[in-house]
Parts: structure tokens; C-alpha cells; sequence
């Protein structure tokens, strides 16, 4: 018996649509991680990206627990010389609550190449509204 290996050309990708409103954070995040990244398939191999494309909606409504929003700080920086630049969850939240969730999962996948390449097919909008409707997107219920 061998053992299969998945490839570029045999993967087989959908289009899946979650609702982020009323979940927390992290554990929506672990969710869409593991889906970009393929574990949920029986195909899955870890040197090739097997994962689905996955749109989140109601990023705005995505909530933390305890005290984060005023606690947990996202760092950028400009690239001039003591250009950082902080920002607390919920500052961030309320200007750019797609990024709250993209950090997220980013965070999640492999620092590679292929975590490169697995962030792209992650699509996150602020309200319920999303362009993909071509893609015939399913619901996926976490």
C-alpha cells in the first residue's frame, strides 16, 4: 500500500463563507486556520497547500474575551528610525476589524513560504456583504 501525496494539480478547492458575528477571536481564527491550511480534508499533506478558500463576513462583530480590547497591543512599524507605531484591539477593531482577523489567522499558519501563499485565499470583510458570489460559496459552520 502507498501512500498519497497530494499535489498542486490533484487538489480539489471550495469556497466557504463564515459568519464571524457573536464568535471570539482566537478560536474562530484556529478554525480558519486549519481550513486555509487543508487539515480538514483527508488529503491533507504538509508540504503542499491543500486548504479551501475561505471569506469571512461580520469581521466587526467578532468579539475577545476579558480584557484584551484595552490590553492586547498590535505593533507596526514605518521603517524610519523610531517609526513604531501601537495600537490597542480596540482601536484596531473599530478602524480596521479585517485586520484584527487576518492577524489572526496569519499567525496561525506556517511563517514560510507556503504560509504566504495559504494567507491569500483568506478573504475578510467588515460587514455581511462579499463580492464572491460567482464562486458559489457553502456556509461553513464552526
Amino acid at each position: 500500500m502507498k501512500t498519497y501525496m497530494a499535489n498542486s494539480e490533484t487538489v480539489d478547492r471550495k469556497w466557504l463563507v463564515v459568519d464571524a458575528e457573536g464568535k471570539t477571536l482566537g478560536r474562530l481564527a484556529s478554525e480558519i486556520a486549519a481550513v486555509l491550511r487543508g487539515k480538514h480534508k483527508p488529503t491533507f499533506t504538509p508540504h503542499v497547500d491543500t486548504g479551501d478558500h475561505v471569506i469571512v463576513v461580520n469581521a466587526e462583530k467578532i468579539g475577545l474575551t476579558g480584557r484584551k480590547l484595552h490590553e492586547k497591543l498590535y505593533y507596526r512599524h514605518t521603517g524610519y528610525a523610531g517609526g513604531i507605531k501601537v495600537q490597542t484591539a480596540g482601536q484596531l477593531l473599530d478602524k480596521h476589524p479585517e485586520r484584527v482577523v487576518k492577524l489572526a489567522v496569519q499567525g496561525m499558519l506556517p511563517h514560510t513560504k507556503l504560509g504566504r501563499q495559504m494567507i491569500r485565499k483568506l478573504r475578510v470583510y467588515k460587514g455581511p456583504e462579499h463580492p464572491h458570489e460567482a464562486q458559489r460559496p457553502e456556509a461553513l459552520v464552526l
